[in-house]
């Protein structure tokens, strides 16, 4: 632990309403980075970003949460300026979920709050699930909080996750990375993203790309775009969903996932059921998938008063002594 946490540290680059640091710590395949946010003894809240985006999914948000929260936005593994993972090693729920049981124990972070959007909310969901002890409160920001597969369908999920891996390492010698103009890659990232704003965009880029020779690069790992082959079907997330006993905050965007990223109906049915028999709070803001960072302002208040609401414990000896 003492190890461990002594190579954990953040650099001050901004004093402002927050502090804001840049977080670095090593992980055995390189290191995990993010930004964290507040007080050293704060209340510690961890905040979890979707699939292909990265911290700075957070930057608008954090800054119209408490000024005494310690908030860590991080880079998963594979995004953002956090190490790829070594060839040959699949990109999964579970190891997302090893990766942030790294970050708070080097934190020394026993009992925390989660704020997760998208991706980042389901990977919340296992977490508060496998750790019931360590989450007081979960936040899942246009999130299901759990991602079902068919089960009748997993054999070919699993066959075309390993498949499209295989593949690509045999194409991995002679792959040579995109080069963009800032622009063009802005132009690219949007049209993947058309409900990103151009500020929203220019955020994640900070973060998204790094400049080479002739122009940008994106940093993300191309294998996160591989199928997921460590999926769960309905009937585990469910028993997953009943060992949580954090509090839990839906917020559904009402031009968001169910849009962009549309479930069965039974799927969808069964899980606001698992959440509304939990007696979590269900919310439907204005907005599009990413409304925390297009329009912070709309779901920031909900955030801060469903948070405060709760007591954290021994909040200030909990707190990482950074």
């Amino acid at each position: 632990m003492i190890q461990a946490l002594k190579s954990v540290r953040h650099l001050a680059t901004a004093t402002m309403k927050h502090t804001v640091s840049e977080f670095r710590m090593p992980v055995p395949w390189g290191e995990m980075r993010g930004r964290i946010w507040g007080p050293d003894h704060g209340r510690p809240v961890l905040c979890i970003h979707g699939w292909s985006d990265n911290s700075g999914s957070f930057n608008t948000l954090i800054p119209l949460l408490p000024s005494d929260w310690r908030c860590l936005a991080i880079d998963l593994p594979g995004h953002g300026f956090s190490s790829h993972r070594p060839p040959g090693v699949f990109y999964s729920f579970p190891c997302y979920v090893a990766d942030m049981r790294r970050v708070v124990e080097a934190l020394q972070w026993k009992r925390f709050s989660i704020i997760g959007h998208s991706m980042g909310g389901n990977i919340a969901g296992m977490f508060s699930a496998l750790y019931p002890e360590m989450v007081d409160a979960v936040v899942l920001l246009d999130s299901y909080g759990f991602l079902p597969a068919n089960m009748k369908k997993m054999n070919l999920n699993l066959r075309k996750g390993i498949d499209e891996q295989l593949e690509y390492e045999k194409k991995m010698d002679d792959r040579k990375d995109r080069v963009y103009t800032y622009e063009s890659a802005q132009e690219r990232l949007k049209a993947a993203n058309p409900f990103l704003s151009d500020k929203s965009a220019q955020i994640l880029l900070e973060r998204g790309v790094h400049q080479v020779d002739g122009g940008v690069v994106f940093s993300r790992d191309i294998r996160i775009n591989l199928t997921n082959i460590a999926r769960m079907d309905l009937g585990q997330s469910l028993l997953l969903q009943e060992q949580i006993k954090a509090k839990v905050l839906v917020l559904r965007a009402n031009q968001g996932l169910k849009i962009t990223f549309p479930q069965p109906q039974d799927i969808m049915d069964a899980l606001e059921k698992g959440w509304e028999n939990k007696a979590s709070t269900i919310l439907t803001v204005e907005g599009d998938h990413h409304v925390h960072l297009n329009n912070p302002a709309v779901v920031a208040p909900a955030i801060t008063d469903f948070l405060q609401s709760l007591t954290p414990e021994n909040t200030s000896s909990q707190a990482a002594k950074l």
